[in-house]
């Protein structure tokens, strides 16, 4: 709990780039280790509608790098 309250009171006295940075980094370190995680059943449930929609022509793909700029610019 002590470790919890302490990242409380660093991300008050962080900026927006640098939350961001600590969430991908977060991210990026989850993601290597699969390890008991399982994903709920709606997780299928939504990947099966945007394929869905995916096929049918109705959305499509940015590339990640541009979403992440495209938010940043949104939001600052």
């Amino acid at each position: 709990m002590t470790r919890f309250m302490n990242s409380q009171i660093l991300l008050e006295e962080m900026t927006f780039s640098e939350k961001m940075g600590l969430m991908e980094d977060l991210w990026n370190h989850l993601s290597r280790d699969k390890a008991g995680f399982t994903p709920p059943d709606w997780h299928g449930d939504i990947l099966k509608i945007r394929k869905e929609r995916i096929e049918a022509g109705d959305i499509g793909f940015t590339d990640w790098e541009v979403a992440k700029k495209e938010i940043r610019d949104r939001l600052s």
